[in-house]
């Protein structure tokens, strides 16, 4: 399975301006910049993009790792933070903060706690970043 995101510049990177668009359409030319990126200019950003996917990502991992423990979530919430700090080799995303709510009736929090860990280490997103630092904080709620 392939999913493809396009993304088009111009001009230079302080003064130039782009457009991210979605293989889906759910992003159709969304703007971005150095403001969105760098600042807090209209628009988004990769890195925005990134927390996005992340979160998504864990939450439906985590919904498969509770549903097949017979535990099925009525709901989860997830944030993901990303943090884009400059390092030797120029900016660089170090870490990955997970931030989930989880509400899954009958659900006993030391499972809840290591289907959380599984999920984390193991959503294709989390993969693909082993390279920041991810952590978590779930809550059962």
């Amino acid at each position: 399975m392939d999913r493809s995101a396009s993304a088009v510049w111009h001009g230079s990177l302080k003064e130039g301006k782009g457009a991210i668009s979605t293989q889906s359409g759910t992003l159709h030319e969304t703007q971005y910049s150095f403001g969105t990126r760098f600042e807090n200019g209209v628009g988004t950003n990769p890195e925005e993009l990134i927390a996005a996917a992340h979160a998504g990502c864990f939450t439906m991992a985590l919904s498969a790792q509770l549903t097949s423990a017979a535990m099925v979530p009525e709901s989860l919430e997830t944030t993901a933070v990303v943090t884009l700090s400059n390092t030797d080799d120029g900016p660089t995303v170090t870490k990955i903060h997970l931030t989930t709510k989880a509400h899954v009736p009958g659900a006993e929090k030391e499972k809840f706690d290591e289907l959380a860990k599984k999920a984390k280490e193991g959503c294709p997103i989390s993969r693909l970043l082993k390279a920041a630092e991810i952590t978590l904080d779930a809550t059962l709620v």
